[in-house]
This record gives structure tokens, sequence and C-alpha cells, in this order.
């Protein structure tokens, strides 16, 4: 790097300090700082959970997975956008009825008495330092994967036991902690627009420099088919021409692991339902309509626009970069090696932007879990608005150091992405449930969140009990954790009839699982189950048609691509038709 790439990342980081500072007067009390006042439009709210899902890691694992896996090992993360589809159509308005400030205080709504309490307070415990921290962990260690290809560090000892690259990290989050703590969920926000923007401006450079570089789509595609790998450019992990159906197995994905991708690890993960960051950008719009364009804007932006850009660099890399070892490092060394002084400049800020927007997204929602789910529930239930800012800026400092400790134990960004999934697997099923169904207790949520986490990890980590293969390790830990989950609902009893009541008053819950408890209220579901339902398949196909439709465009591959662009054209003219996109709203 250059001094003027130097300087491009001084200014970067100046801008962002003082914007964070300037937001931070719009903090009155804990609804501002953790949800920015319930005032967020859709854009805005579905441009940082775009932004969110897009640290410095992101690149460096989906170049990863190219490397060692081919194109089809990215259904590893595409398979989430069935969930972040229900999450738009269907429980993004319920959300947002809900008016609750976390998912964590979400369960003492939906349930009553002392296993709601227990429920909210182990959950918010687990989401803020464990899970969390864990995704913390990778942002940094990707970080210093980029500073190290950079030559910004090198790991040689400075004094004592730090070196370089710990020296750096404490920088980092002292830079970070300032506008975050200060500024909360506003200027969270309002910094992850401008880095998002960043972000795709430099993954567009380095995807263009890396493409140029290879001599264009055609000659990379031509160089890619000499190293006789089919998995490179399958869009799935298999082969069906004249000679038949044919299993990848070079793609290093099983069978049962690529449909666990598909039709399991979605619905049974712990986001079932949104996801904490996401829920917390939902909970902060004005209104139901706001929340569901807020999913629109981000299922657009991260599947259908930067992930192609990812995938492009990652099989360039393969052409431009053949003695690399560690590929993750496919998406640093090409920017270093192919743009010049300012470009280069530009896309470290992009890097440092894109780090920046989930680090600061997951530390203000980890600290929501901490002071409002915890300190304020069971420790000063009486704090007043300044203490609970108080609170939530220790909070945040806490839950970084964390984070960056845990950064120091992994090498591997792929798997430590993983391990969060196998530990969050199970109680996706109970978390869809509590919405449709009342007799979903409290005691079988907490049941299905804890055993999912722990046979996660122990069949993950564990010498003796760890399930390699990662598709039977996730069938495993949802069948088990069905199984105890089932059998606590089985010998437990229901929720209160006050309970329930005041929930249905609040959400008006859909589908027939609440019909009688509505009835009796005489009150009418805001959404029809059916059309709900209709919206999901629907809405899965123009996801899934628009994105293998793209790839398949790029890759030459023109008998795919129309069939798939086929299937997201006839959805869209369905949906409209029965005009399934117009959506109620709550009128009160």
């Amino acid at each position: 790097m250059t001094f003027i790439d130097w300087f491009i990342l001084f200014f970067y980081l100046t801008f962002s300090l003082i914007l964070g500072i300037y937001i931070s007067l719009k903090n009155h009390n804990e609804t501002d700082y953790f949800v920015a006042g319930r005032r967020l439009n859709g854009l805005l709210a579905g441009m940082s959970m775009a932004a969110t899902t897009f640290s410095i890691d992101t690149p460096l694992y989906v170049a990863g997975i190219i490397g060692t896996r081919g194109l089809a090992g990215n259904w590893e993360w595409w398979s989430f956008g069935l969930a972040h589809v229900a999450m738009t159509v269907i429980f993004a308005p319920l959300w947002r009825r809900s008016g609750v400030l976390t998912d964590a205080a979400f369960t003492e709504l939906r349930y009553g008495g002392k296993p709601a309490a227990y429920l909210r307070g182990i959950k918010a415990f687990l989401l803020s330092v464990p899970i969390n921290c864990i995704g913390i962990g990778y942002a940094f260690l990707a970080m210093r994967k980029v500073a190290e290809s950079l030559g910004v560090v090198d790991g040689h000892i400075v004094f004592g036991p730090f070196t370089d690259t710990i020296l750096l990290m404490v920088l980092v989050s002292l830079f970070l902690l300032i506008y975050t703590v200060l500024g909360g969920l506003w200027a969270v926000v309002v910094n992850d627009f401008v880095q998002l923007v960043l972000a795709l401006l430099g993954a567009f450079a380095v995807c263009f420099v890396a493409l140029d570089a290879s001599g264009g789509m055609t000659d990379l595609l031509t160089k890619i088919e000499v190293l006789d790998r089919p998995e490179l450019l399958s869009l799935f992990p298999w082969t069906l021409n004249k000679d038949g159906f044919n299993w990848l197995d070079s793609s290093g994905i099983s069978i049962t692991t690529f449909f666990a991708f598909i039709s399991l690890q979605w619905w049974s993960f712990r986001r079932s339902d949104g996801g904490g960051e996401f829920i917390q950008r939902l909970l902060a719009t004005k209104n139901e309509k706001q929340a569901t364009l807020a999913g629109i804007v981000f299922l657009i932006v991260n599947y259908l626009i930067r992930s192609w850009l990812w995938i492009l660099v990652g099989l360039a890399g393969l052409v431009l970069l053949p003695q690399q070892t560690d590929w993750e490092l496919s998406y640093p060394n090409l920017a270093v090696t192919y743009l010049p002084p300012v470009g280069l400049g530009l896309v470290v800020v992009s890097l440092v932007a894109a780090f920046m927007s989930t680090v600061s997204t997951s530390i203000n929602w980890g600290a929501s879990y901490l002071a409002h789910d915890l300190y304020k529930r069971f420790m000063r239930p009486s704090a007043g608005p300044k203490e609970m800012i108080l609170i939530g800026q220790v909070a945040s400092i806490l839950l970084l150091l964390i984070g960056v400790v845990t950064a120091l134990f992994s090498n591997s960004i792929g798997s430590m992405f993983r391990l969060v999934i196998a530990i969050g697997t199970g109680p996706g099923a109970v978390l869809v449930l509590r919405w449709f169904w009342w007799r979903v207790n409290a005691l079988a949520e907490l049941s299905a969140m804890l055993s999912g986490f722990f046979i996660g990890l122990i069949t993950s980590v564990s010498p003796y009990f760890t399930i390699e293969d990662f598709g039977k390790r996730l069938l495993f830990t949802t069948l088990f954790t069905a199984v105890i989950w089932l059998l606590t609902l089985f010998f437990t009893e229901p929720e209160s009839e006050a309970t329930l009541n005041e929930f249905v008053k609040q959400v008006k819950p859909p589908g027939p699982g609440w019909k009688k408890i509505r009835k009796s209220l005489n009150i009418n579901p805001v959404d029809n189950f059916t059309v709900l339902g209709s919206r999901f398949v629907l809405g899965s196909g123009i996801l899934y048609g628009g994105l293998v439709s793209i790839g398949a465009f790029l890759l030459h591959q023109e008998r795919s691509a129309w069939i798939a662009l086929s299937i997201a054209v006839s959805c869209i003219f369905l949906m409209k038709k029965t005009k399934l996109m117009t959506q109620k709203v709550d009128p009160r």
C-alpha cells in the first residue's frame, strides 16, 4: 500500500467517527439506542441488513468455498435464502406488530411465568456471548488474514507477548468502540448504508481487474475447464447429460450434506423466523410494510447482486494464483496484485467498511440482550434511560473484547461458520411453530435451544462424538433435538389462557392453530395463512430463479439460464396476477 492508499483509509475512518458521534445526539433512551426509535424506512433497514452480512470475512469465505469445493459449495449459504424469503413475506409483519425490543424479550410476550423468564435470560446470554462472539471472532480473523496479505502485519513480536497482529486488533477495536458505543443503532445503520455502498464498489473493482487479468469471461472459463475439475463450474454438485445423472464426489459435498442444506438447514437453524440482527432491524422500522420492504431489499442485494461478484473473484483466483494453498486469501491477494494505487486504497476501505458494519452490528445487537434482557429484566427493573444507555455501552466493550480473543484461536473462516450453524441447529421448528400454534410453550423452546446448542457443539468439537459429515451432523442434531422438545411439550402444561389471549390481541397471528382463541376474542388475523404460504413459494421461485439465471448466463450455461429465468418470471407474473404483493396492515 502506498501513501495515497493509507490516506484514503484514514479519511474514511475519520469520516465514520465524526458521523457516529454526530448521530449519537439522537439517543435519548434505550429504544433510540437499540432500535433507532422505530423510525427506520425499509430501504435503510434492508441496506443495513445486507451490510451486516457483508463482512470482511464473507468474500474470503466464498473464495475458500470455490477453491476447495467448487461453485456448488455455495449452497451452504444459498440455502438460507429460503429462511430469508420466509422472514420477508411471513415473519417481518409479525415481528413488527409484536412491538418488543429484542427477540429474547418476545419470549415473555408469547409465554408466561417463570419458564418464560428463564428462557428469556438463557436465550439472551447464549445469543449475546458464545454465539455472537464467535461471529465477531471470525470477522476479526478475516481482518487478520487481509492485513497479513496486504503486508500490514506479519505476526512478529513487538514487545512481551504482544504481536503486531494483536496490536492491530486492539487499535481497530478502539476505533470501532468509539462510534458504536456512542451512537447505538442509529450510528450503526447510517454507517452501514455508507459502508455497503463502499463494499459493493470495492467488490466490483476486484471482480473487474480479476476478470481483465484472466483475459475476460470466455478465456477464464476455458482456463478453468483445463484444470479438469468439473465441480468448479457446476451450479449443483451433480452433472446431468446424455451419460445420465452423476454425483460430483470431487465437490466434497456428500448427498446427505447437500440435501441437508436445502431441505433441513434453513428451517432447523435458530434464524428460521428471522435472526437476531435482522429482527432488530425489522423491529426498528416504521411499520409492517417497511419491515417487509427491508426484507426485499436485503434479498436483492445479498443474493442477486453481490453473490456473483464474490464467486467470479474466487474463480479468477484459481487461474491467476494457482500456487496458493489458502484459497480464502484469493480476494485480498488479487486486490494487492492487480489493483493500482488509489484503487487498492478504495478496496481496502471497502473491506474495512464491510468489517466495521458487521462487528458494529454484532456489538450493538449483543449489548441489547445484556442490557435489556438481563440487566434491566433481572437486576435493575427500575433503571432509567441514561443508565440503560450506559449499561449498553459497557456491554458493547465487553462483547468486543471477547470477540477479539475468539479470533486468536482459529485459522479457518469456513470452519467457524459451520460451527455457528451446528450450535444453532435444532430449535428452528419450534421458533416457527410458536407463531402458528398455541400449544407450543416456553419449556419446549428452552429444551430445543439448549439441546440443539450442546448437541451441535459436542458433535462438532468433541474428539469422541464428532460427526465428520456435515449433513449427517445437522440431521442428527435436528432429530435428537426434536425428540427432546416434543417429549417436553407432551409432559408439560400449555401456556395460560391469559398469556395466549394477550399474544393474540397484540400480534393477531394467522393459521388454524389460533382459530379457537381468535374466535373467542372476536379477532381476525391480519394475514391469510394460505396467502402467506403462496407468497413464500412464489418468492422462493423468484429468488432462486434469479440467482441461478444470473450465474448461468455469466458462466455461458444458456439452457440452464433460460430455464431459471423462466421460473423467476413466471413466479413474478403469478404473484402480480393474484395480487399477492398487496400487503394488509394492522389498522391499529
